[in-house]
């Protein structure tokens, strides 16, 4: 099985502009996704795909020759992004058989969960794979920020929510968690190289205009997602708020 690592890494973020650049214990982020991806053994090839000058020259000073390319500044998500670097490559005769979508602002991704994803493909129905983690607390299942997840008995996601998933009737939601099982998405993607074309090409769905989460499009459109599970803790760096969450969560891991 040929894997493809893609890294999409936009500059112009609305709430932390030039990210994948900003220092994380003294290493720029982008390069800790990279050298993070490249340990996994089962990828044969990694490509940061940017729409920023600034962050292809960085990438280039510590990546091997061909590791970046520029991509678009109009793609509306990195799996578009993703989808243009598969395009040029195919038409340069490379191909693969899985895409993974690794974000750029994933900094503690860990080579066994791209590994995990990359075992999902062993079965031939599977077209879509993503990562879950179990919610442990009431504040991290209220929360927003973390999308929730529902998953059929066969590792299938249902459907994924911002709100807390399933509503457990007559129980204080501050106990939700003792009395059953949450999972919120870890939203690392894989894709069996010849779907990706397809959900490039699908229209914005009512559901993912509603919650604002592209993988609500795919269920929407009838492509099923199968799920992996990791415990491994992930830290994903969206505000300046987090780079400092990810800098003290470092500094505790290195102890």
């Amino acid at each position: 099985m040929k894997v493809l690592a893609i890294i999409p890494a936009r500059y112009a973020s609305s709430r932390f502009p030039g990210k994948p650049l900003a220092s994380l214990g003294g290493e720029s982020i982008i390069s800790r996704v990279y050298h993070r991806v490249r340990r996994c053994d089962a990828i044969e090839d990694v490509v940061v795909a940017t729409d920023s000058e600034d962050i292809c020259d960085h990438v280039e000073s510590f990546a091997e020759e061909g590791t970046v390319m520029m991509t678009s500044d109009q793609h509306r998500s990195g799996t578009d992004r993703c989808g243009e670097v598969v395009q040029r490559l195919d038409s340069q005769g490379y191909s693969y058989d899985v895409i993974l979508n690794v974000q750029g602002d994933e900094p503690f991704v860990d080579p066994a969960q791209l590994q995990a994803l990359i075992d999902c493909f062993a079965d031939p129905e599977v077209q879509i794979a993503t990562l879950v983690t179990r919610i442990m607390s009431a504040d991290e299942l209220c929360s927003p920020n973390n999308v929730k997840v529902v998953c059929t008995a066969d590792g299938r996601a249902l459907y994924f929510s911002r709100q807390p998933i399933p509503f457990r009737r007559d129980v204080d939601p501050k106990r939700w968690v003792d009395e059953g099982l949450y999972f919120k998405h870890v939203g690392i993607y894989a894709f069996r190289a010849q779907v990706l074309p397809t959900l490039c090409q699908l229209a914005p769905s009512s559901l993912e205009e509603a919650e604002k989460l592209e993988q609500l499009r795919w269920l929407e459109a009838g492509f099923p997602i199968h799920v992996a599970l990791t415990d491994h803790a992930n830290i994903g760096i969206d505000t300046p708020a987090d780079l400092a969450a990810a800098e003290k969560y470092l500094k505790q891991i290195k102890r």
